[in-house]
């Protein structure tokens, strides 16, 4: 059993028709199950107001369901925000007699450009995921479960007669009862007493899966939304990144030195400030060093989204893959 991640960019409580309610915060979880077959749909639920809940529901999905009732600007900065994820398998629901041929040369060039269109029918798209969750089940035994696991960090809090008890996705590889995963970015560890998906207990849990873990040997008081459990060496932490971005076209002006920048990669949003920009000919192509307070967790590799919060109606500015 594999677990399918949905984000709906939607208007508020879109998703309410398609599971049952869970967590909520700046972000709102719905869980649907269905014999093996479970999805867990994420709306932003602080969006527009905080570019965060948008960028936290979008990195921790699978497929995205963008419902476009209006062509606006928060219309556009999800377009942007989906572009620089790298968020490549979706679907566009149009509303309010929008049509494909509007929208086509806003997305053009985009990953939109190949979501698929479907009609607004929630009992045809739960279907729909719930048959997507039982194909991607078959894949995930033979493919993203293999390797060692990585769990951010989305809530964390104490529940009595268990004790410590964090939820998140597993964001690749594979977590097992009993083992012990590195807390990152401190130098703790600590060890999995019980793992829970869709409240059954599991032995163990794959990329893709939405658990709660019951942990051993750690306080509440030493985690943090975005620390990460992992047991893979390669994953590490850095107060200071360098890589080569790439700007959204509608960016007006090279990226000064100095300029407070959040740096977004899993569930962490981190506020960074450019230290050094080089640019070697185009300049939405520079080469960036970033500095934060906090460190930022992430693998070899790893794409990061960065925003500007100044920016009025442009937020997002593009990413950066960590070198």
């Amino acid at each position: 059993m594999s677990n399918l991640t949905v984000a709906v960019l939607a208007p508020p409580d879109y998703a309410k028709d398609l599971g049952k309610k869970g967590t909520t915060s700046d972000i709102t979880f719905y869980n649907l199950k269905k014999g093996d077959a479970t999805v867990t749909f994420i709306e932003p639920t602080r969006y527009p107001e905080k570019l965060s809940s948008l960028f936290y529901a979008v990195s921790l999905s699978d497929r995205i369901v963008l419902v476009v009732s209006e062509i606006n600007a928060s219309f556009g900065e999800c377009v942007l925000m989906l572009q620089c994820a790298g968020k490549s398998s979706g679907y566009l629901i149009l509303k309010n007699y929008i049509s494909p041929d509007q929208i086509a040369p806003l997305i053009k060039g985009t990953v939109l450009e190949h979501y698929e269109i479907l009609e607004e029918d929630m009992v045809g798209l739960r279907e729909k995921m719930l048959g997507i969750s039982v194909k991607q089940t078959a894949h995930h035994k033979d493919h993203e479960s293999a390797g060692k696991g990585v769990v951010p960090i989305d809530a964390h809090f104490n529940v009595k007669g268990v004790g410590v008890v964090v939820l998140g996705s597993v964001a690749q590889g594979t977590i097992k009862k009993h083992e012990t995963l590195r807390v990152l970015p401190t130098e703790k560890t600590a060890q999995v007493r019980s793992i829970q998906k869709h409240d059954d207990d599991a032995e163990s849990a794959v990329a893709g899966d939405r658990v709660g873990l019951a942990l051993k040997n750690i306080e509440t008081d030493d985690l943090d939304r975005g620390y990460v459990l992992t047991n893979d060496p390669a994953i590490t932490f850095s107060t200071t990144v360098t890589g080569k971005a790439q700007l959204v076209k509608y960016w007006p002006a090279p990226l000064k030195e100095g300029m407070v920048l959040y740096a977004g990669h899993w569930m962490q949003f981190l506020p960074t400030r450019l230290e050094k920009a080089v640019v070697e000919g185009d300049w939405r192509m520079p080469v960036l060093t970033l500095s934060m307070e906090k460190a930022l967790v992430y693998p070899p590799g790893a794409r990061v989204v960065l925003h500007y919060l100044e920016g009025g109606k442009l937020r997002v500015v593009g990413s950066l893959i960590i070198g």
